[in-house]
């Protein structure tokens, strides 16, 4: 059994500092994909060196912004950082691929991802597309790479009415804006992947991932569903159990996020 875990740290010297070790301990993933690392390579390195994984970190040409790591308990036999072959989003910090070999000679590539948040109407939106429009070319591309993809992370999207608690009153903004929602269509119909977390949750409210930090959203679970795990056919066929790790009380988070853990019934690594 592989359990893969996936979580927007909010800046990962803050998350670590409020209590993320922790939760490694508790959980044990045998993989932890970070989104909004938000430090320097060698920064991000140092926090999560006294760990029993081996980190891959892609940070972002702009300081403290984005980033996105993966965490493994071996060693990648490919690490790819970017998305599209122009170089726009090289030095963004948003998408990493890493490829390891499981105890039965499949390759697993591993996606962090972090998709813009955007904002209607302008510049940061249009990012939000042409990244969108990257990551509709690259998913049949990795689908034919390896034997089996994730791709994990914060999304930014809210794909149905089932993600959002406040559904009606975000309608005309980024997150849940109808072009954005179409982008999901077609990651779960004509591009074949499948939202695992879904799949396992069934039709159900939630289960949220994200609640702001403003007012009550949190305890009054008025959240998003924004981070996914979105696999290729055979490897959502081996999920098992999904969880979400929401903190037992406000003052207990370490991220606005909580992590979504996924068991797949695979062999390990070699």
């Amino acid at each position: 059994m592989i359990r893969i875990a996936s979580v927007n740290v909010n800046g990962v010297r803050a998350a670590w500092r409020k209590g993320m070790p922790t939760w490694v301990d508790s959980a044990k993933p045998d993989f932890i994909t970070l989104q909004e690392v938000r430090a320097a390579n060698d920064i991000a390195l140092k926090v999560l060196d006294d760990t029993e994984y081996t980190t891959i970190s892609h940070d972002a040409e702009a300081k403290g912004r984005a980033g996105v790591a993966v965490m493994a308990r071996t060693e990648p036999a490919e690490v790819r950082e970017g998305l599209g072959a122009d170089g726009y989003f090289d030095r963004a910090g948003r998408w990493v691929e890493t490829d390891y070999r499981l105890g039965d000679g499949s390759l697993l590539t591993l996606v962090s991802a972090y998709v813009h948040s955007g904002e209607v109407d302008t510049p940061k939106q249009e990012d939000k597309y042409r990244f969108l429009d990257r990551m509709t070319v690259r998913l049949p591309e990795l689908a034919q790479h390896a034997d089996h993809v994730l791709v994990t992370g914060d999304l930014n999207v809210c794909h149905t009415e089932r993600d959002l608690k406040n559904w009606k009153a975000n309608r005309k903004k980024a997150g849940f804006l109808p072009e954005e929602r179409a982008y999901f269509d077609g990651f779960f119909g004509d591009v074949g992947f499948v939202d695992v977390h879904r799949r396992l949750s069934g039709d159900v409210d939630g289960p949220y991932t994200w609640w702001s930090m403003r007012g009550q959203a949190f305890d009054n679970n008025a959240g998003w569903r924004i981070d996914y795990q979105m696999a290729t056919p055979v490897l959502a066929q081996a999920a098992v159990e999904a969880t979400v790790d929401r903190a037992d009380s406000w003052a207990e988070r370490w991220s606005d996020h909580a992590p979504l853990v996924i068991d797949y019934d695979l062999p390990a690594p070699k």
